[in-house]
């Protein structure tokens, strides 16, 4: 390829993870692992805050630096490359629109989660759906204090979020679940992260590949140097996609870098 990549991106679930295992294919370590020999180096790109971030015990070692909460944190190491917050007057109309609703709401901080309203759906998607110990969670969103709100996940339908996002004075919303979506400040999605962790790394974004399977990785996809949809992805990550590679549990990580001649 003409394109010389020096930088993946990975989304967890449904991309570096099976729905179906709860686990990395073995050939997506490898290839990874390969990769990295190859002089290739390899982010996480996540709606998955820091502290849920739990299921990568198989390539951690392999990872350079993460995009975590949809963009609204990022980080390599112990550097935080661009953090953004949702405004108070907006949290405060979403945590009103679960409590008129009545549906859960996660809130995530800078440093801890709160679930508000804590129902049986969010154990069942979360802790065995999503392999998430719901322990970490505070049970009162008020515990969380001054700390600023990076992402609120409301358990809400998509015609719920239709009507809620106007109401937001600046928010975007990326849904990956069809339980949820996630919510963050305007000015964070993954693919602003992309730009945010190209410019600290010095990487010029042709440089970067990206994969992705859901809503909230259109942004990055359509923003990398080169953007894959797993096979299992939905049409509107398809549309925007420079390459379809095969499912998750089909070796779509591996054949993608075979395909461009990364590994």
């Amino acid at each position: 390829m003409d394109k010389k990549i020096k930088a993946l991106f990975f989304d967890i679930d449904g991309t570096l993870v099976s729905f179906k295992t709860h686990k990395i294919p073995q050939s997506t370590v490898d290839a990874l692992e390969q990769a990295k020999k190859n002089g290739v180096e390899v982010y996480i790109s996540t709606g998955r805050p820091q502290l849920l971030i739990t299921n990568l015990g198989q390539i951690e070692h392999l990872i350079d630096g993460y995009i975590t909460t949809n963009g609204a944190r990022c980080f390599v190491g112990d550097q935080v490359v661009s953090q953004h917050a949702i405004l108070p007057e907006d949290v405060k109309k979403i945590i009103e629109a679960a409590d008129r609703d009545d549906y859960p709401a996660i809130v995530v901080g800078e440093h801890h989660l709160a679930i508000h309203h804590y129902t049986d759906e969010v154990y069942e998607i979360f802790a065995k759906g999503l392999g998430v110990d719901c322990e970490i969670f505070l049970t009162d969103a008020n515990e969380l204090g001054d700390e600023q709100i990076l992402q609120v996940t409301p358990f809400c339908s998509v015609e719920q979020e239709a009507l809620l996002m106007p109401t937001l004075r600046n928010c975007t919303s990326g849904r990956w679940h069809p339980a949820f979506t996630d919510i963050t400040a305007a000015d964070a999605d993954k693919g602003k992260g992309l730009h945010a962790m190209a410019d600290y790394l010095g990487l010029n974004i042709d440089e970067t590949m990206a994969f992705g399977d859901g809503g909230n990785d259109i942004s990055i996809v359509r923003e990398a140097g080169v953007g894959v949809a797993m096979g299992n992805a939905g049409d509107n990550l398809k549309q925007v996609a420079d390459y379809i590679t095969t499912h998750v549990d089909e070796d779509g990580v591996k054949n993608a870098l075979l395909h461009f001649g990364v590994i």
